[in-house]
């Protein structure tokens, strides 16, 4: 099943369906044809949409693995949302809760969180763990977007 989500129109209300390919774009939307800016903020993903997002992104992916229980995941939360306002059709940024999705996590290896990944089509370029200031995940993501080399 093709990942979408729904963004309401900030003119008229409407709800819009937004593929994955096309989060980081900006748009029209369908009933009032007004401006529809990129996501710009953290998406919480399942382990199906994460696969769908990486797979069809033209733009570098942050990925925040956290969970509720975990303080630095908590004191982490704001600088993500911000990041994600700061970058908002230069890069998409992704939560992934270690608790529901697992899956993920095993597969990157994360055995600490807050633990952040970042993929440039479709492959993993940079991973940390730990608390981190906005300006090196900013770094991270920019530097992401001249290349599909490791970063690090």
């Amino acid at each position: 099943m093709a990942f979408t989500i729904v963004r309401n129109c900030p003119s008229c209300g409407k709800g819009n369906r937004i593929p994955a390919s096309h989060l980081s774009a900006a748009g029209r939307c369908g009933a009032c044809k007004a401006a529809l800016p990129p996501i710009d903020e953290p998406l919480d993903v399942d382990d199906n949409a994460f696969n769908q997002i990486v797979a069809e992104a033209s733009v570098p992916i942050l990925t925040d693995f956290w969970a509720a229980w975990c303080g630095p995941c908590r004191m982490a939360a704001p600088e993500v949302h911000l990041l994600a306002r700061e970058m908002a059709g230069r890069a998409l940024v992704l939560k992934v809760n270690t608790e529901e999705n697992p899956q993920v996590a095993a597969r990157f290896g994360v055995q600490s969180i807050p633990n952040f990944v970042v993929l440039r089509g479709g492959r993993p370029v940079f991973q940390q763990a730990g608390l981190v200031p906005r300006a090196e995940m900013r770094r991270w993501l920019e530097t992401a977007q001249g290349s599909n080399q490791a970063v690090r």
